[in-house]
């Protein structure tokens, strides 16, 4: 029997929020230390994960299955394709540097009475592993049921890192503090369960439907998506949309799509910076991971059916999302609305159909990820700081902290895609996907990338120069563990826009067997590509198969 790999990289972060609860009270430093063990050897299985991984084999790999409720058709099943496998090396690569950054989060204040019982410091990197282990599994797991166990259950620790753990520097009074971090948490709750409940709904659903045409219920995406390319389960179309609906309602939530949206300033705003990035970076990759893998793969048709109002509602998060953080003057609300913007694109890419859309949005999940990191890691020093998250409270940073001024700068410009970092290539390829299919949304999209421009730079310019305030006179610079979390941010954002190559040959197979699953061709050109680049693709005859390996340039991606 080999090793179960893909269960260990789940497990050990699970195991990692046991120690790390147990800790003593008076062990706060202990405490840290075993939070960030746990998390450096998932980032090590994570590793050995991507290099057992072979992009031009089977489609899902690694695979674990076993029985778990019989009478019910669910097995632990696990599996991972290209785009869980970047997923994956995303979460496992960011949860050391948010446990770096958060270092001093959950310490006591200053003043405040000691408690021998109350252990916050462990709680919070505690919650923080076990948010982990679970959106780790949520990649991994090609059972239904099983994902959407634990597509529900992270709502758990993400309520208390929200409610309990939320930013000190909000300027305002301690009561007021915890009345708004307390309704952030609630409407982050409230929003995602009733998402899961109609997703429960429809999971169910599938059950039924399996459990009528194949005689015996199953869960398993593998054998759902089988039956229906050999002819053995069909569905009608009425149900089939409806499930749909079922499922995509729950993955807007997370993601999120406006009009669903709302949660996440609150969210982001009232957590420490950490957990805002652990928010957006992370837990909410989930539904836009699993638009790709559930709803195009167990309901091709439906998805080809609501293509035109999802593509019409990523349209309006990326003009919306982009405007609101314009007006923003709380730092990291902007931030929120520009990442409302950005899952925009993602969903766009996701549902153009085309292979240079798909791969483009699996790209954009990472690099979003990595840009959205370090620029809010490097807002949340800044604030510490200061003590401020409004805009208006800074001026003139870059003369007396340089280098926080220019990391601050690096990952500002990586959001609005800036050509040579991650994120360029990503936002690039959707829009190229969406304009071959739908031009004009493609060029209304393109609207987003002048706004970010704008955002970006506003806010850049308003903190970051003009005259020194008194406040910010003696503020420091980045110190050594920060540095420790900035630093390989930025380098990752640099190779990964100059050489996007080795990311793109993962995600590009797995695109390819979507597409080929929703029955969709790319459009071909109006003139036709001889000269093969980085963004280049060759016309394929209608009747192409977008199956196994891919061929250069249609593939859909970065070369």
């Amino acid at each position: 029997m080999s090793f179960p790999l893909l269960t260990a990289t789940a497990v050990v972060p699970a195991l990692g929020a046991v120690a790390t609860a147990a800790v003593p009270a008076a062990q706060r430093a202990a405490a840290k230390w075993v939070a960030l063990g746990f998390s450096l050897v998932t980032l090590a299985l994570a590793a050995v994960v991507l290099v057992r991984f072979d992009p031009g084999g089977a489609r899902f790999q690694l695979t674990e299955s076993h029985a778990w409720i019989k009478d019910f058709g669910v097995r632990y099943e696990v599996g991972v394709d290209g785009i869980a496998v970047a997923l994956i090396a995303l979460t496992a690569v960011l949860i050391p540097f948010i446990i770096l950054a958060g270092w001093h989060d959950a310490d006591p204040l200053e003043g405040a009475r000691p408690n021998r019982r109350w252990r916050p410091t462990q709680g919070f990197f505690a919650l923080i592993l076990m948010v982990e282990a679970m959106v780790v599994i949520s990649f991994e797991a090609t059972d239904v049921f099983l994902f959407y166990i634990f597509f529900e259950a992270m709502l758990i620790p993400m309520y208390f890192l929200i409610g309990g753990f939320g930013d000190r520097a909000g300027g305002r009074s301690e009561e007021e503090t915890a009345t708004q971090r307390s309704y952030a948490a609630v409407k982050f709750l409230l929003y995602n369960l009733a998402g899961g409940l109609i997703m429960l709904a429809a999971v169910v659903g599938l059950y039924a439907v399996t459990a009528d045409q194949l005689g015996t219920g199953t869960f398993s995406l593998q054998e759902i998506v089988q039956a229906r390319a050999g002819g053995h389960l069909d569905m009608a179309s009425s149900t089939e949309r409806l499930l749909f609906l079922g499922f995509f309602f729950a993955f807007a939530v997370k993601a999120p799509l406006w009009p669903l949206h709302t949660w996440l300033p609150n969210a982001m705003g009232e957590s420490t910076a950490p957990v805002a990035v652990l928010i957006t970076a992370v837990v909410d990759k989930v539904g836009t991971f699993a638009m790709l893998r559930f709803c195009l793969q167990l309901f091709p048709e439906a998805s080809k059916w609501a293509t035109p109002a999802i593509m019409i509602l990523a349209l309006i998060s990326i003009i919306y999302g982009a405007l609101l953080a314009i007006g923003q003057r709380d730092i990291k609300r902007l931030i929120a609305y520009a990442s409302i913007s950005h899952f925009g694109f993602i969903i766009l890419g996701i549902f153009a159909m085309t292979t240079q859309g798909q791969g483009g949005a699996t790209l954009y999940m990472v690099n979003h990820g990595i840009s959205t990191a370090a620029l809010m890691l490097v807002a949340g020093f800044l604030i510490t700081r200061r003590g401020s998250r409004l805009i208006a409270d800074y001026g003139g940073v870059q003369k007396v902290a340089p280098v926080l001024a220019g990391t601050f700068l690096i990952g500002g410009l990586a959001t609005l895609s800036l050509p040579g970092l991650a994120p360029f290539i990503s936002e690039f390829l959707v829009l190229v996907g969406t304009f071959s299919r739908y031009p004009a949304l493609g060029v209304i999209a393109t609207v987003g990338i002048v706004l970010a421009a704008l955002y970006v730079l506003i806010l850049y310019q308003r903190t970051m120069t003009g005259p020194v305030k008194a406040e910010v006179r003696s503020m420091p610079d980045l110190r050594v563990r920060e540095l420790v979390v900035v630093a390989p941010l930025i380098a990752l954002l640099i190779f990964l826009g100059v050489y996007p190559k080795p990311l793109a040959d993962i995600v590009n197979p797995a695109v390819d067997h979507t597409m080929s699953v929703v029955d969709k061709k790319d459009p071909k050109p109006d003139h036709p590509v001889t000269d093969a680049g980085w963004f280049s693709y060759s016309p394929m005859p209608e009747g192409a198969n977008h199956g196994g390996a891919p061929h250069d340039g249609a593939s859909g991606g970065a070369k």
